[in-house]
């Protein structure tokens, strides 16, 4: 890269921003620019200089990160935001937010390396970077993901997964009666698996044989509701809910 790429770390505490400064240093490619402990802090940095990258808290005194996001999703040319939070429960929130990653304290450098990635080498879960494609980018049409089990693998076939939840640059596979992790990005997982499986959000990927069901919400999009033995629900965001529709000739 020609110029270091601009950051900018929201924490509200000082042992975070330390930690990340830390961590930081040790990408050449990577500038930190400024540090705000809080949203409002946030917002007037962010208003006020140009950054390429946000590492964002959630949890802080005054607003949260997830403010942070719904704002930057307003301004022009915003930065790519990072989640770093000690709480796992918010990534469908943050993710639904064009969030990047959600990373969740403590995580390393090879785990910040891979989200600095994905910030600056991809663009959004819909449009992946545009490079050309090695061979172990379009893995062959098994119709199979590798789960391990302790020292075995077993590969699981790809009409009994029912749906695919994103989980911090892994996934969560949804079976009939049980969850299981896979070491794929969501993404990953969308160029492996054909057939009939559909994006209906940054976080989930829904086998469309499994759906039972499609509820309206008060939001005005939809809720599918799955065939799995919990009778799992899924969300679909506005924007792929049209699409969805036209699928399926509502």
């Amino acid at each position: 890269m020609s110029m270091r790429t601009r950051c900018l770390i929201v924490d509200d505490e000082a042992p975070a921003r330390e930690e990340l400064r830390y961590l930081l240093n040790g990408f050449d490619h990577v500038q930190v620019i400024g540090e705000a402990t809080n949203a409002e802090e946030a917002l007037v940095l962010l208003r006020s200089l140009s950054y390429n990258i946000v590492l964002l808290d959630i949890r802080m005194p005054g607003g949260t990160g997830l403010d942070v996001a719904s704002a930057l999703c307003d301004m022009p040319n915003p930065p790519k935001v990072i989640f770093t939070t000690a709480y796992p429960d918010h990534a469908v929130d943050a993710f639904d937010l064009e969030a990047v990653d959600y990373l969740v304290k403590p995580f390393d450098a090879t785990r910040l390396g891979r989200a600095l990635d994905r910030a600056l080498f991809t663009g959004t879960d819909d449009d992946e970077s545009k490079a050309p494609a090695s061979p172990a980018d379009n893995p062959p049409e098994l119709g199979r993901i590798p789960v391990q089990r302790g020292e075995r693998t077993v590969l699981v076939d790809e009409s009994a997964i029912i749906y695919a939840s994103a989980a911090r640059g892994y996934s969560y596979l949804q079976l009939d009666k049980q969850r299981v992790l896979v070491g794929f990005s969501l993404n990953e997982l969308e160029r492996r698996l054909h057939g009939h499986f559909f994006r209906t959000h940054r976080s989930y990927l829904v086998n469309l044989d499994h759906v039972r069901e499609l509820v309206p919400d008060f939001k005005g999009t939809l809720v599918l509701v799955m065939d799995d033995h919990r009778r799992s629900r899924v969300e679909v965001s506005r924007r792929h809910a049209r699409e969805l529709r036209r699928l399926l000739g509502l």
